[in-house]
């Protein structure tokens, strides 16, 4: 029997097509009627006010043969074409939505609880497209044209933006929008999402307690900012940190938190910021804790003599598909750096500075695991030694086409638990007991 696919391209219905046409003819005499420089000074809510009686009027002069509905549903889009981002705009109002992925015109994709859907989303045409992309990158003072057809972004709610125009970009415009939650994801929604077990969470807290650096690893969306921000809440009180982003991500569950975020350069090619020049400055702002949302780069050089000298208990991520390969990514950024150092000494300043691993991944119909705790132990004869404290075990889909498997500890005992004790911190000997949980 063959595996069956579900047919992911549409055709738009040609009604929807001259819905969106009419919408932005509608929209063009609309923006041509007010009177921008007049209106520009009084507040958002009357002028609101005042471009829905005028939208009001025009509709009504088209005399088209709208249902009551189609009419409602005709003003409300009106509203977010001027005040808005077009037809993405109630997507961006979905709290399930994590991502909007607009592939063209006729193509608008989002990612709901892990899953991509085919949405009934459309723009009129390219151009309609471009002029939202515009609108978008326009509020952040950016702008995106033929000259610059790329653009990387944030939106005032932290919503993450890229755009990519013709001629780079082909069969028409792209919009990529990567969306975070207004809310603090506690460990314990963690627990209930089954992201980790109960044995992971009390480990990893107890570790981030004791001023233990660790390196968060994972493929795109996996789960390593959330899992950050969950444990934030167990670095105590009294400590301040000071956190490094390409764009503003970390919501940390912490009362002392001084945060920054690289720049780009401008158009004339001057005036950037990188994540290097912000670790640099970071050593002068007293931080206890210096957290760099993903390691790139040089920066990594600069990230771990942090860790080396005074500054444990930093936290970072890293894009790598297991622990291993996390290892030999940071010793290539490291290289980046421009100091030619011997690979054996890279790694034992990599084994000094980071004592933990944590491997996540997204599996089969969206859902986010810890897939693997590792200690490095050490190196000898040029080599790390890794030793894994807990680990997922994957074992089929449910009837929902979901991952399914076991959490388990292997029974090692981690060297760290020695700075647990140092900083006055119990965990049960059982927690490491070699033990399955199903889930």
């Amino acid at each position: 029997m063959q595996p069956h696919f579900p047919l992911l391209r549409r055709v738009p219905h040609a009604d929807e097509v001259e819905f969106q046409t009419r919408k932005t003819s509608l929209h063009g005499e609309l923006v041509e009627s007010l009177d921008l420089a007049a209106v520009s000074h009084v507040n958002e809510s009357w002028m609101k006010r005042e471009v829905w009686e005028l939208a009001d009027q025009l509709l009504r002069r088209r005399k088209w043969q709208l249902d009551p509905d189609a009419h409602a549903r005709m003003m409300v889009e009106l509203d977010a074409e001027v005040f808005g981002l077009g037809p993405i705009e109630s997507l961006m109002h979905d709290p399930d939505i994590s991502d909007i992925l607009v592939n063209n015109a006729h193509e608008v994709y989002v990612e709901r609880h892990g899953r991509l859907e085919l949405t009934e989303v459309i723009f009129a045409d390219d151009a309609h497209l471009l002029r939202i992309i515009q609108r978008v990158v326009g509020r952040v003072g950016r702008r995106i044209d033929e000259v610059c057809p790329r653009v990387d972004a944030r939106l005032a709610d932290g919503s993450r933006v890229n755009a990519v125009v013709p001629p780079l970009a082909l069969n028409g415009p792209k919009l990529s929008i990567r969306r975070f939650g207004v809310q603090y994801l506690q460990v314990d929604r963690l627990l209930d999402n089954g992201s980790l077990s109960p044995q992971m969470a009390e480990f990893l807290q107890a570790a981030v307690a004791a001023r233990i650096s660790f390196l968060v690893a994972g493929g795109t969306g996996a789960g390593k900012t959330t899992l950050l921000n969950a444990l934030s809440s167990a670095i105590p009180a009294d400590e301040r940190i000071v956190t490094i982003e390409d764009s503003a991500e970390l919501r940390l569950q912490h009362g002392h938190v001084v945060a920054m975020e690289t720049r780009q350069a401008n158009s004339e090619g001057s005036g950037a910021v990188s994540t290097r020049d912000l670790v640099h400055n970071s050593l002068r702002m007293r931080p206890d804790r210096i957290l760099v949302g993903e390691v790139r780069g040089a920066e990594a050089l600069d990230m771990l003599q942090a860790m080396n000298t005074g500054h444990e208990g930093s936290l970072t991520t890293i894009h790598a598909n297991d622990t291993r390969d996390a290892l030999a990514r940071l010793e290539m950024m490291v290289a980046m750096s421009g100091f030619e150092l011997p690979v054996p000494v890279v790694r034992e300043y990599i084994a000094s500075g980071i004592k933990l691993i944590v491997h996540v991944a997204r599996l089969k119909g969206g859902v986010r695991r810890v897939m693997r705790i590792t200690e490095i132990q050490s190196v000898q004869n040029g080599a790390y030694q890794l030793q894994d404290v807990f680990g997922f075990q994957q074992e089929g889909l449910d009837p929902q086409g979901r991952a399914k498997g076991t959490f388990f500890a292997t029974g090692y005992r981690p060297q760290c638990l020695a700075r647990f004790a140092d900083a006055g911190i119990q965990v049960a000997d059982s927690l490491f007991d070699n033990q399955a949980e199903e889930i």
